[in-house]
């Protein structure tokens, strides 16, 4: 089946037969006016301009009126950008060897971001949605890739009514805290499933995502936005995955009922409403949408998968790393504690899988692992289920320590916040 050959090729070609243990490290934090006004986007340019200007980081994008959106800083190659909105400002360290490599880079723009913010009544806060993203000016970047983004969540709008939140533009207002690591094919499989069962748990430790005045009953209102919205219109695009993997055929198998619903024609970029990777080649004309909101029918073409991407929460990217990206953005204290989390843990996979099978709460609940996530993360647990994960957060804590001592860089000292 071409669309199966396509998504082989895409994501399981370029794993590494033996890929060295990089870490890749990204951090989204909202850009908050401390008077309890929006936050001037004005000052948000200014900062990547004073970057640029004083503090020798070169421009990498601008904007279509000429901003900086993307700067990077030119010895570590690490980018400080516009996440969707220029509410958010996002750092995206290049791969590294340790967690104590990224964690002072990260300090050294600290130092030099935060004095520029207060002085402009700003500042990065750590919180996984925007505490003003009621009253911000949301509006995307101007590069084509986020305006293309929030218009296609906004079909939402034409879809079946009741199925979606009524909040298209969360993209402009939620934040996440990822990393990735580096995989091979021995290990892709296990990675997802061990992963993929340790969700509820993670939620319980790491959600930070209050909708501030929505009155939503969760302190993970990020995962709402992604499953509720136009990228979990096909259940299989988003979230948790649905099943254990059996191998990688299987796993090509799940990516072919994930969703495609951008591409790029006569150089400009289209959206469509998602269709299935299995169905693309069944259509004879797919009609899509440009910048401006008018119609155009397009064909499929095999190019066309360039531009897939699914929305798992262990996500296999197209450079042979596992994204995991569910965790919300943490307080500035504690960001660097679910990089150690994940990477610990990895470094641990085989007895962390041992014990989450045997896990009592996942009995419990029939290894519904989405119905738990959203169960943990509920701003009141009853008490019997916290206990226990009280105790099994204990345990994972001491796996992931296990597994930061077995790699030799002392990188455990980041999960004392944790203990």
């Amino acid at each position: 089946m071409r669309s199966k050959e396509l998504l082989y090729n895409r994501y399981i070609k370029p794993i590494k037969t033996a890929p060295k243990a990089y870490i890749g490290v990204e951090f989204e934090f909202p850009i908050v006016n401390t008077l309890g006004n929006a936050t001037d986007i004005t000052v948000s340019k200014e900062l990547l301009a004073y970057l640029v200007e004083q503090h020798g980081f070169q421009s990498v994008k601008k904007d279509e009126d000429g901003a900086h959106v993307q700067i990077m800083e030119p010895i570590s190659g690490d980018s400080i950008l516009f996440e969707v909105s220029y509410n958010i400002l996002e750092f995206a360290f290049k791969k590294s060897l340790t967690i104590q490599e990224v964690d002072k880079r990260f300090k050294n723009y600290l130092t030099i971001i935060q004095p520029y913010l207060h002085h402009h009544s700003h500042e990065l806060q750590g919180w996984g949605v925007h505490p003003h993203w009621a009253i911000n000016d949301n509006r995307p970047v101007a590069l084509p890739r986020y305006q293309m983004l929030l218009s296609y969540l906004a079909l939402s709008d034409k879809e079946q009514t009741g199925v979606f939140h009524s909040y298209p533009n969360y993209g402009a207002f939620i934040c996440g805290n990822q990393v990735q690591l580096d995989i091979s094919k021995q290990t892709l499989i296990p990675t997802l499933n061990r992963f993929n069962q340790l969700e509820p748990i993670k939620a319980y430790l790491f959600a930070n995502s209050t909708f501030w005045g929505s009155g939503w009953n969760t302190r993970l209102s990020r995962d709402i936005f992604w499953e509720e919205s136009m990228h979990g219109k096909h259940m299989e695009n988003t979230g948790l995955y649905t099943r254990r993997f059996t191998g990688i055929d299987d796993f090509i198998n799940y990516l072919d009922r994930t969703s495609l619903f951008t591409t790029m024609r006569d150089g400009k970029m289209v959206y469509f409403s998602p269709i299935r990777a299995k169905d693309y080649f069944s259509k004879s004309i797919i009609e899509a949408y440009d910048l401006q909101g008018d119609k155009i029918n397009i064909t499929p073409r095999e190019e066309d998968f360039y531009y897939h991407r699914s929305y798992n929460y262990e996500d296999l990217t197209t450079r042979g790393t596992v994204e995991f990206r569910s965790t919300c953005t943490q307080s500035l204290d504690k960001n660097f504690v679910p990089v150690a989390f994940h990477v610990g843990l990895f470094n641990n996979l085989e007895k962390l899988g041992d014990y989450l099978d045997n896990f009592s709460l996942y009995q419990k609940y029939n290894h519904d692992y989405r119905k738990m996530r959203r169960l943990f993360a509920g701003t009141t647990i009853s008490k019997e289920d916290k206990k226990e994960l009280e105790v099994a957060s204990a345990h994972l804590i001491q796996m992931a320590e296990e597994g930061l001592k077995n790699r030799g860089f002392s990188e455990e000292v980041y999960l004392k916040n944790l203990k």
